[in-house]
């Protein structure tokens, strides 16, 4: 078997580290639309949020469990967003109207609607 030349022995793994430098600055680029990593999350105003519209402001994480279970059960997808003023559910505009209503009511565990929109 022939030998390698040694000039190739030190060529190749500084190319190789030439190449995973660039891919990694071109992965954490800062610039806006260029990072391919993510970003951390930003909290918004519950109306910054896209289509996605506020039906209820859970008082403690046991209640947005209870209500995103109500929800779930009903079939209405829903998400729970931390927000500037506190946590929202979330679900789409065309499911709003039922999921406020389903809310209110008083649920068969015993206990009441929550305080909602």
């Amino acid at each position: 078997m022939g030998r390698i030349d040694p000039v190739v022995q030190l060529v190749v793994p500084i190319v190789l580290v030439v190449v995973l430098v660039l891919l990694l600055r071109w992965t954490w680029t800062p610039r806006k639309g260029r990072s391919l990593a993510a970003r951390t999350p930003r909290r918004g105003a519950p109306g910054e949020y896209g289509l996605l519209v506020p039906v209820a402001a859970p008082a403690d994480a046991a209640e947005s469990v209870r209500l995103t279970a109500v929800l779930d059960a009903a079939g209405i997808r829903c998400t729970l967003v931390d927000t500037t003023q506190g946590p929202r559910l979330m679900v789409w505009p065309d499911s709003a109207a039922s999921a406020r209503r389903l809310l209110r009511e008083p649920q068969k565990d015993g206990g009441n609607g929550s305080a909602g929109f």
